[in-house]
Parts: C-alpha cells; structure tokens; sequence
C-alpha cells in the first residue's frame, strides 16, 4: 500500500529523507516540473491541448506539419514552444544541488526548456531534445533558440534559413513521427535500471515511448510527484499530490 501524502512539508521531508537514504537516485520529470517556472504544462484544463488553435498542437508539432507547412510550424514554436525568460524554480535548483552533493545520478526529462541544464544539473538525458539547439539541415551548423527568435534571418516565409549556408533549419526537437535519438534513450535506460530509487515528477505517465521507461526501474523505491493520478500510481511506494517546487523545498 502506497504512503499518500498531500502535505507539501511532509513531501519535502519524505523526499529529503529518501534521497538520503539511497546511493543511485534517478528523478524522471515532465512538463509539471517547469510550471512553477511559467512555462505551461500540455494536458491539464488550462494546458496547451485545451488551448483554440487553427490546426491541434498535435499537428503543428507533427514532422509532416513541420515539412509542409514551415510558416505556420515556426510561428506556433516561437510562440508556445520557446520560453527564452523562463527561470529554474525550486525543484530545478534542488534536483542540481542534489547531483553535485551525489545524491542524483541523473535526471531523465521530457521537457525541451533546457531548464535543469540552466539550474546546474550536468547529467540530463532530453528524451525530446531542445530547444536551444535548432541545427541547419544543410550544413549542420547549430543555432540557439534566442537566435530563432530574433528572426533576423528568415525567408519570405518567416522560416528561419542558416546565414552560412542557407539551409532549413529545424528545431532539435523531437516531433510527432519521429523516433527518440538512441543514445539518450540507451543512457536513460541505463540510469533508470541501475537506479535504487526512481522519483517522478510533474508527468501524467500517457505519453510513449517515455511513459515506458519507467519499467526498467526495478531498485528500492518509487515516488511519483504529481498533480493528479497516473497510470502508473499503482506500483507507486510513495505517491504525492501536492505542488512539486513546494515538495523539493528541502
């Protein structure tokens, strides 16, 4: 039976006691973790898939929306997708200073925002990628999401194209219709087996293959910090329902 607490300070100290009483902790987050951050989550009442657009947010972040339709893709990512005044909030910051004091070996996230990355956190595995890394299609050059932004080169379109060589360039994101890139997901899976615990955080646990992940993880216990319930709660040893910046608060 799973210890259910909804309190944010008992959170903060379960947690705190946890992290100190395992060797290879592993926290796997999703979108919840950054809207303490302002950065709004996909699927809650207020979240982008109840949101009116001209196409669903499915489609325009669909590769075969990003091929036929550049224009309308781009305008969407800078819009929605890109949050370049984001800042890491306490759950970020924690998760960081947890790494270095060898506490965390690692976070495996599904978000884009780069948002650990920016709090300190060294070993992050992007299951979705970034976007702060938009590459040229021709040439391979690299360019980050300020500079997407900035609009300063783009074609009649409003579809950024590389200054060096004129290619497209895409967001290193990975899209609907699109595989997960290999080597994270091995280095993901990798951590999450050898994990002894397995804390999740701010995911609803329905988006594959990332959800699936979780099934490797066969160590001592597993948290899920979360809103509101998940497929997954059931296997759960500790479940939390209460703001997750708040829970890390230790």
């Amino acid at each position: 039976m799973a210890q259910i607490i909804d309190d944010p300070r008992e959170a903060a100290r379960v947690l705190a006691g946890l992290f100190g009483s395992h060797d290879r902790a592993v926290f796997f987050g999703g979108a919840g973790v950054s809207t303490a951050s302002g950065i709004p989550d996909f699927r809650s009442v207020d979240g982008l898939y109840h949101q009116q657009f001209r196409y669903p947010p499915e489609v325009m972040l669909s590769h075969s929306f990003y091929e036929s339709h550049p224009s309308e893709f781009f305008d969407f990512y800078r819009r929605k997708m890109v949050a370049l005044d984001a800042k890491p909030n306490r759950a970020h910051r924690k998760l960081a200073e947890l790494e270095a004091s060898g506490a965390l070996t690692s976070v495996v996230t599904q978000n884009i925002d780069g948002l650990h990355q920016a709090a300190g956190s060294k070993r992050v595995w992007e299951l979705h990628g970034s976007v702060h890394r938009n590459v040229c299609r021709g040439c391979g050059a690299v360019y980050d999401a300020a500079w997407v932004c900035s609009r300063e080169h783009e074609d009649g379109r409003g579809v950024p194209v590389c200054p060096a060589c004129g290619g497209p360039i895409k967001p290193d994101v990975v899209l609907y219709e699109e595989a997960l890139d290999q080597d994270v997901l091995e280095g993901a899976v990798t951590d999450i087996a050898r994990a002894d615990l397995l804390v999740i955080g701010g995911t609803s646990l329905v988006v594959y293959p990332a959800a699936g992940l979780t099934s490797y993880f066969h160590g001592d216990a597993l948290v899920i910090v979360n809103r509101d319930p998940t497929p997954q709660d059931r296997d759960a040893d500790v479940l939390i329902s209460c703001d997750i910046a708040e829970a890390f608060d230790f």
